[in-house]
């Protein structure tokens, strides 16, 4: 099993971007030790307060400069807000400044309305919801040369290193955006930990749309990664308490409470939701996967075991929320043995 990482840049208690910053290096250089093969950074606008990951490109560009062979990517651009060329043209230079290691992972998202309004382009212009595909699709075809003699498009180009083209990958959480991927032939990543009951049923979608992409931007076969919340500590007992945090978290989103300040301890997620998390089951069952997951290291291994089964796919992606940097540290050195990742 191949093992990556996903960071949000969680802005520490009393601390700034920074201080985040800081600490997404630090995780970024400790997983490329442990042998993870991604990391990849977030595109998060209506949390500045607590979530410093806004500018994906940015932040790429900085962790490439500080690391050196793990690959560094989005996950995701939000493609609805940005013009597919100025996205192609962001991504060449930073292949060309990190050559063979960018993945550009391209989702879409809608949060606050100001924010939303204050991202568009064109604001005299009512957007088309269902343009995702296209805009997709014009993408690869500016990094992989794919437009046609006739298009005025074709007599554009984006700069890159030698011989690497970013990895483009389509990251969704329905079958909607996985059949977008099969249909373009691109790498798929379903997030889980945002809606995990589709998640096997959208790569039985991926599979049965999959077609090679005609311009070469993606893989032959289909190749998909799930991103699953893992919490993983020396005993499932003691994970199940550190998974307070995002369970807490997850409660206060149902709740409507967003402006409130980001849980600090783990001490205050136990208080909000009355009590320690049980530990996750042993067994996952297919269209009942839970949002997240925690155990002990042969714990956690069985279960992504599972989960990488049922939806058939080689790698996984690790999305975490801890109160204690450190914790979040162990967590994956834990995992990165747990499944056997070669260090560096």
């Amino acid at each position: 099993m191949e093992l990556s990482l996903v960071d949000l840049a969680p802005i520490p208690e009393d601390g700034t971007a920074t201080e985040a910053f800081e600490n997404t290096l630090e995780r970024a250089q400790h997983a490329e030790r442990l042998g993870y093969s991604r990391f990849w950074v977030a595109e998060h606008h209506d949390f500045t307060d607590r979530l410093a990951s806004t500018t994906p490109e940015v932040l790429i560009s900085h962790l490439a400069a500080q690391t050196s062979d793990i690959r560094v990517g989005s996950g995701t651009v939000l493609l609805n807000h940005y013009s597919p060329y100025k996205v192609a043209e962001t991504f060449g230079v930073l292949d060309a400044l990190a050559p063979d290691r960018i993945d550009l992972g391209l989702g879409r998202a809608t949060g606050n309305p100001v924010s939303d309004f204050a991202l568009q382009n064109e604001r005299s212009q009512q957007r088309n919801p269902n343009d995702h595909a296209e805009k997709i699709d014009e993408v690869t075809k500016y990094l992989y040369g794919g437009f046609d003699d006739d298009n005025p498009f074709k007599q554009l180009s984006v700069a890159r290193s030698r011989d690497g083209i970013p990895d483009v990958w389509v990251l969704g959480s329905s079958p909607s955006s996985a059949a977008i991927a099969g249909e373009l032939g691109l790498r798929y990543c379903f997030a889980s930990f945002i809606r995990p009951k589709p998640a096997v049923r959208a790569f039985e979608v991926y599979r049965d749309h999959f077609q090679p992409s005609p311009n070469g931007a993606g893989p032959d076969e289909p190749y998909g990664m799930i991103a699953v919340n893992v919490t993983c500590a020396e005993t499932n007992e003691e994970a199940a308490r550190l998974r307070a945090v995002p369970e807490a978290t997850r409660q206060r989103l149902q709740q409507g409470r967003v402006n409130e300040d980001p849980i600090y301890s783990v001490e205050t997620a136990i208080d909000e939701l009355g009590g320690v998390p049980d530990p996750t089951p042993d067994t996952i069952v297919p269209h009942e996967w839970p949002r997240q997951i925690s155990g002990s290291p042969d714990t956690v291994r069985d279960l992504l075991d599972q989960m990488t089964d049922q939806t058939g796919v080689e790698e996984v992606i690790v999305q975490n929320q801890f109160a204690n940097p450190e914790d979040e540290l162990r967590s994956h050195e834990l995992l990165a043995d747990a499944v056997g990742l070669t260090p560096r």
